[in-house]
């Protein structure tokens, strides 16, 4: 049998994306990249949303596009959520520290993680939303060692959203 490392699901609606998002959390040991990208609207904050929640936030989740980076700390794990919707520039992660927030021990879920273009080292996990039907179409591929070992896990548990 030959190792998961891609797949697309459909997610017909907001509530599919978030419980896309939460068993996602359910696999994922840190250290993890996962890059998140899709158009505007596609649900990149709606599945950090369901991802969140599983690891245990209360409360709103909001894309972090003004302040960059929102933090989550919870006993188990930190989570830090970007949003790079407003960077100009690859570089400009250097002056707000994104390599601290590499060499962390924590699991990083990035939006618009191409805007970090060369800058940003390899996902473990990329995830592209787009428009499909009235819903969504994710596309989840392993870039790592570790990332295809959470698209083995997800692949079984995909099929049945």
């Amino acid at each position: 049998m030959t190792e998961m490392t891609e797949f697309t699901i459909e997610l017909p609606d907001e509530q599919s994306t978030i419980a896309f998002g939460a068993r996602l959390a359910q696999v994922c040991k840190p250290p993890l990249k996962i890059y998140l990208s899709g158009e505007l609207g596609a649900g990149k904050t709606t599945l950090s949303r369901g991802f969140l929640r599983a690891v245990g936030h209360v409360g709103s989740v909001k894309s972090p596009t003004y302040t960059l980076v929102e933090p989550y700390e919870f006993d188990d794990v930190k989570v830090f959520h970007f949003d790079l919707y407003r960077i100009a520039d690859p570089e400009e992660l250097a002056y707000v520290g994104f390599d601290d927030y590499l060499m962390a021990p924590a699991i990083l879920l990035v939006e618009w993680a191409e805007r970090g273009g060369d800058w940003l080292p390899q996902a473990d996990l990329l995830v592209r939303l787009s428009s499909f039907n009235d819903g969504r179409q994710l596309r989840l591929r392993g870039g790592t060692e570790a990332g295809r070992w959470v698209c083995q896990q997800l692949n079984e548990v995909a099929q049945g959203l």
